[in-house]
């Protein structure tokens, strides 16, 4: 059985909903951040620990798990069951929060330099994100946007990686249309006023490839679906799942710290009923930055949410 939360005709009641509980999301996610402070030492088991309780306190739900990407690690890596991680003073660090109020996200994103070496990396990166905001309203295009952001990045001579981008948020669905490349795509969605997206490029050094590819690891999953499954354990593990989570992602951390939980998640992958997302790395080994913005789109401009 598929589950789609999307495809449902939106009155003006619901589209205020929308905006609001957005925005309240967006709210929580930027006091989170702001007060987030990462140094050498930090573990990623505390790092990610520590943000999705604070989510947790301040009333709203983590959307996703905290993604915490290092160097090269581009994005989709977060603490794993008993994971001794830690960032060490030669580490660039994206932090990638992402917070939902009644299936309502906030995804937004801040890259860390422990090392003191890639200021200008980040630099360039925070320039196409400014910049990209800054020419969106309603009727603009997302290919007028990738224009922006590329030509950014390219004038202060870095490179976008070419294969992720920016997405539409819908309830309880974190990709969704419209897809918001980072560079100029021809035949790009022309955007409405109410619409929220997310707005992230990523960039590298200009003599590394710029185009990620997956790992073998694992850590962040979803539901697919309801297979069935004989395993007692992993069909009360999925309808645990769905009640917390939705069509939302976890991680292995959540659900499967003993054997048995492990074993009932290996049946429920097995079987199709969940979608696993690797672990995305830079193909030459480039660091990369990422920095991110959730924006509601308005007559005469772009509101960000987080």
């Amino acid at each position: 059985m598929d589950i789609d939360f999307s495809d449902m005709e939106e009155d003006a009641e619901a589209m205020a909903k929308r905006i609001d509980y957005t925005t309240e999301a967006g709210k929580v996610a930027t006091q989170v951040r702001d007060g987030l402070k990462i140094k050498p030492g930090d573990t990623y088991s505390d790092i990610a620990g520590s943000i999705e309780s604070k989510i947790k306190e301040l009333g709203c739900e983590y959307a996703f798990p905290l993604n915490v990407s290092v160097n090269e690690i581009t994005a989709h890596d977060t603490a794993g069951v008993g994971d001794s991680r830690s960032v060490t003073e030669n580490d660039v660090v994206k932090i990638d929060i992402g917070v939902h109020k009644d299936g309502w996200i906030a995804d937004g994103a801040i890259t860390y330099d422990i090392s003191g070496k890639h200021g200008k990396l980040l630099e360039a990166g925070k320039l196409a994100l400014e910049n990209g905001v800054s020419v969106l309203k309603a009727g603009k295009s997302t290919t007028d946007l990738g224009a922006e952001i590329e030509k950014t990045v390219k004038s202060k001579g870095f490179k976008l990686i070419d294969n992720l981008n920016g997405h539409g948020l819908e309830r309880y669905l974190i990709h969704t249309a419209p897809d918001v490349p980072n560079y100029p795509a021809t035949g790009g969605y022309v955007l409405q006023e109410g619409d929220i997206i997310a707005i992230e490029p990523f960039v590298t050094y200009p003599d590394k490839a710029g185009h990620v590819v997956e790992m073998d690891r694992c850590e962040i999953f979803s539901i697919g679906g309801f297979e069935p499954t004989r395993n007692t354990d992993a069909r009360r593990m999925l309808n645990n799942i769905f009640n917390e989570r939705k069509t939302l992602p976890f991680a292995e951390r959540h659900y499967a710290k003993t054997p048995i939980e492990r074993l009932a998640m290996r049946e429920l992958l097995r079987n199709g009923s969940l979608i696993a997302y690797p672990v995305l790395r830079e193909k030459s080994g480039g660091v990369v930055t990422q920095f991110e913005h959730t924006v509601l789109i308005e007559k005469s401009g772009a509101k960000i949410l987080f």
